[in-house]
């Protein structure tokens, strides 16, 4: 069995967060990764304070084991979530977008862990003075919004950077990834991609049907011109996106181009008018598996390899 110290500092089995998904990560999907003994969380970013407490009312009736909430600090309503957070059950808060040191005194009071997401080593330690408790470090493998360092090259550097724990994230779908994130450091691992097609996800089966035909090339990044680059899969959206950004197009219209295409993939399963975030490895993803099988499967194949690593060695 794998153990580190992020098991004992959360009080969960496998050392692995289930990533927080706009739109996907609901309380079901979480309290499953919860129940199987990884961290599971629910995506905060996916609409209003009664919506999010009600997927953490979800997942509190289906485990009583540690839940987390995922956190966009530039959303329009983050005070309130914030605050609606720290009076939940909640155990863990990640955060993305920034540095969480605003409401961190008010959830470490609420006995909460902060855990935020990062893309450099200049951040990781801007939040580390802030009182986190470990670190999510995320490469530009990883679906959704992306940082311009690899997984490779983050993970080590962010790991000398900061003394608190750091989860490696970006490119994950296997106990090769999950082996090579502990080689470099990392306590722990976060994977979004291969979770959606557990079939506890409840994205449309089209969005799962993409992600198991997916290959080695099937994401590109678009939205550098605006500031915030996001992967998805090469759809007739992303592709008329992608050009789009290379003309004269007012930024307001190129922004508004994007509206409401990540529901079209998540719930409408729409082939030209979604979205469809995902990261790098979804060419590894190629079955539909429940929760529980996808985490042991992670880790019975990392603990056969570090138990091997010793062969390099002479």
């Amino acid at each position: 069995m794998i153990n580190s110290k992020i098991c004992n500092m959360l009080g969960i089995t496998y050392p692995i967060f289930q990533g927080g998904m706009a739109h996907i990560s609901d309380g079901k999907l979480a309290a499953a990764v919860s129940e199987a003994g990884g961290l599971g969380i629910i995506s905060a970013a996916s609409g209003d304070v009664e919506y999010v407490k009600n997927q953490i009312d979800i997942a509190s009736s289906l485990t009583k084991k540690p839940i987390g909430v995922n956190v966009m600090l530039m959303g329009n309503n983050v005070e309130e979530i914030a605050k609606m957070i720290s009076q939940s059950k909640v155990s863990v808060v990640t955060t993305g977008a920034g540095n969480p040191e605003k409401y961190v005194p008010m959830w470490k009071e609420a006995a909460i862990k902060v855990i935020p997401v990062v893309p450099s080593c200049a951040l990781a330690k801007l939040c580390e003075r802030s009182g986190v408790d470990a670190i999510i470090a995320e490469g530009g493998e990883s679906g959704g919004h992306v940082g311009d360092l690899t997984t490779m090259a983050l993970i080590p550097q962010v790991c000398d950077a900061v003394s608190i724990p750091v989860i490696a994230a970006g490119g994950i779908a296997d106990g090769r990834g999950a082996a090579a994130a502990f080689m470099l450091g990392a306590q722990g691992i976060q994977i979004g991609t291969r979770f959606l097609t557990a079939t506890e996800c409840s994205i449309n089966q089209n969005y799962k049907n993409k992600v198991l035909k997916a290959n080695d090339t099937a994401t590109i990044v678009t939205g550098k011109r605006l500031g915030h680059p996001v992967r998805s899969i090469k759809t007739p959206f992303s592709r008329a996106y992608s050009k789009a950004e290379y003309t004269n197009i007012p930024d307001e219209e190129l922004e508004a181009m994007a509206v409401g295409t990540l529901r079209a993939a998540v719930v409408d399963g729409d082939d030209k008018k979604g979205c469809f975030l995902a990261g790098q490895i979804a060419g590894m993803v190629n079955k539909e598996q429940n929760v529980k099988d996808i985490i042991t499967e992670i880790f019975d194949e990392a603990e056969i390899l570090l138990n091997g690593a010793k062969k390099w060695v002479k």
